[in-house]
């Protein structure tokens, strides 16, 4: 795979960009995997409140009366990274059943993960620590974040950590039906209805024209990510790439070292109406899974968007990295991000819980949903063992006080001003870094693992304005006053909290 230079193509050329990026998923994925890509690119049609799959032979569900019997008590529905969940629950006493439009527990994006996660994995009880020591991969001396016409900025105990993606999913799978968990493979879920005791549920198999036949459950977990009718969050992170071989080692902005991962990098100003985004993080000897993103307001990314991006990664890899780079095993998906200046994505109903991606409950900034969820992996799990007896219980997970502040900051990053002024991100994004910086290891570190304290955050901002005045121009540009106002109270809500 040898990736061109050059600018934005012309219609003609997008058209090959996107047969070729087909190819070369399918190639390197196999048909099932290119499958899932579609489905989840054909996914952003569906209208909030309704389910993608609805249109299958048979009856909608009918809600169960008060005091129905139930076939499980947990019905996840999402067999990616929530399936973490299943074991726990079982191992709780729960009759617990999974459900996933692909297989359950395979992989298609990688993880890495920071010193808290890690040890998240077995605190909860679902690994031992020797188990989890072997599901690591790599570990890096430092990450890196490093800006286009800007500089360099090197921090210490972020993601630092690369993790076994398929390994930790297949681990997990073994967990589960060793403890009795129903796996249902290629099921999707297509509609549900409540009642008061319990949910009905309408599956059916995956493939085209298969009936749909109904189960119950007294709790719905909805782990669907951005799939799901109801992960409404206002932003969402389009993220394509995967596990790539080839790529030239050695020192330089355009090599990879193995011993560092590259957390944030741009390699161009705005084109095409956005700001992208790489990431490169070393894994096993010889591979390096690499990703390109950007942030986006929900409404603007629509059908296709995975596969256009393809064409652009495989395109412009080489303006990122040197080499002769071979794709082994892609890796992508939409990732919601809720900028806290917005209402929140709801469940439907009281026996209906969002978690994961479909929830976005993760950073706005960082988008590091993998850390987020396997650090209240217990705590998810605890409240959703308790929302089977008593559905009106409230979760004892808390948004992390920085999440008020940086969710504006992603919001900014989603309008990126073009033109004249398409070199605005890359000098603010500089900015903000070297403050970062200065500011030290511990402070940099803690706003990219969500820990920031909200008066270092203010902090941040304030040292940021002085050295880029330009600032406020481009936050009133890119927000309306009425969010920027809900910025402000969030920001002083997590101020008085934290006296």
């Amino acid at each position: 795979m040898r990736a061109g230079g050059g600018g934005a193509p012309g219609a003609a050329a997008r058209e090959l960009d996107l047969d070729a990026a087909r190819a070369r998923v399918r190639e390197a994925g196999g048909e099932a995997l290119l499958s899932r890509l579609e489905h989840l690119d054909a996914a952003r049609r569906a209208a909030p409140g309704r389910a993608a799959d609805r249109a299958r032979p048979g009856p909608a569900p009918r809600a169960p009366d008060r005091g129905a019997a139930a076939d499980y008590d947990v019905v996840i529905a999402g067999g990616g990274l929530s399936l973490l969940l299943a074991p726990l629950l079982a191992a709780a006493g729960l009759r617990v059943a999974v459900l996933d439009r692909a297989r359950i527990g395979a992989a298609h994006r990688e993880w890495n993960a920071g010193t808290a996660e890690i040890a998240a994995l077995s605190a909860s009880g679902l690994f031992a620590p020797a188990e989890v020591e072997r599901l690591v991969v790599a570990r890096y001396a430092e990450g890196l974040c490093r800006w286009h016409g800007g500089g360099t900025y090197p921090v210490r105990g972020v993601l630092d950590h690369a993790i076994d993606a398929a390994g930790l999913l297949a681990a997990a799978r073994a967990r589960a039906e060793a403890l009795g968990v129903t796996l249902l493979d290629e099921h999707a879920l297509v509609e549900h209805a409540e009642g008061p005791d319990a949910v009905a549920l309408a599956v059916a198999e995956a493939r085209a024209g298969a009936a749909i036949r109904g189960l119950s459950a007294r709790l719905l977990v909805d782990a669907r990510g951005a799939a799901s009718p109801y992960a409404t969050a206002d932003l969402v992170c389009p993220t394509v790439g995967g596990v790539l071989t080839g790529l030239a080692e050695g020192d330089g902005e355009r090599r990879i070292r193995p011993d560092v991962g590259e957390i944030l990098a741009t390699t161009e100003d705005v084109e095409e109406g956005r700001q992208h985004l790489w990431e490169a993080f070393p894994g096993r000897p010889g591979e390096t899974t690499v990703y390109l993103f950007y942030y986006a307001r929900a409404g603007d990314v629509g059908p296709g968007a995975l596969l256009s991006l393809y064409g652009r990664f495989f395109r412009l890899l080489s303006r990122y990295k040197e080499g002769d780079a071979r794709l082994v095993r892609p890796t992508f998906g939409f990732i919601p991000g809720w900028s806290r200046l917005s209402a929140a994505p709801r469940a439907p109903g009281r026996r209906v819980r969002l978690v994961g991606d479909a929830a976005a409950r993760h950073s706005p900034l960082t988008f590091c949903g993998f850390g987020a969820n396997v650090r209240e992996l217990a705590a998810t799990a605890a409240d959703l063992a308790r929302a089977v007896e008593d559905p009106g219980a409230p979760s004892t997970a808390r948004d992390a006080p920085v999440h008020a502040g940086t969710g504006a900051l992603a919001a900014l990053m989603a309008r990126p001003a073009g033109g004249a002024r398409a070199g605005e991100m890359n000098a603010l994004l500089d900015t903000a870094f070297a403050v970062l910086h200065a500011m030290g290891n511990d402070v940099y570190a803690a706003l990219l693992r969500d820990e920031m304290q909200p008066a270092d955050f203010v902090r941040f901002l304030r040292e940021t304005a002085a050295r880029r005045p330009e600032v406020y121009r481009e936050v009133v540009g890119a927000l309306p006053l009425r969010a920027i106002g809900r910025w402000g109270a969030g920001l002083v809500r997590e101020l008085y909290r934290a006296r």
